[in-house]
């Protein structure tokens, strides 16, 4: 395990602007109330979950056969999208994976709006 230390001024300015995000997107959230279709998830748990490799999301962007944004260096995908390759049959995985997939992030805001609260 490798260890970074950072200055406490440059720490408390990160964690002022990250608390500032975390607030920013629960209340975008409370406000929106989007569809599970338009939720966004990152490219890390598209792999974990479908049980897919780095490369072959890469291979689906690169073929535009997969609508994505990318936010500071990072894919994302709305979960519509995700759905939309399955059914396709792009990508060769049962419902369950998309469900397993929608519970994380719901029960990551959770966590999220819960620590929130706390605070």
């Amino acid at each position: 395990m490798e260890v970074i230390t950072i200055d406490s001024k440059a720490f408390e300015e990160f964690n002022k602007k990250l608390n500032l995000l975390v607030n920013f997107v629960l209340t975008q959230e409370a406000h929106t109330k989007e569809p599970l279709e338009d939720m966004w998830v990152d490219g890390y748990a598209v792999q974990q979950y479908l049980s897919i490799s780095e490369r072959t999301l890469q291979r689906l962007r690169s073929k535009r056969l997969i609508n994505y944004s990318i936010v500071s260096g990072k894919c994302y995908y709305t979960i519509g999208e995700i759905k939309r390759m399955l059914e396709k049959g792009l990508i060769r995985r049962n419902e369950e994976k998309i469900n397993e997939l929608t519970t994380l992030y719901k029960q990551n805001i959770e966590k999220i709006k819960k620590h929130k609260r706390h605070k």
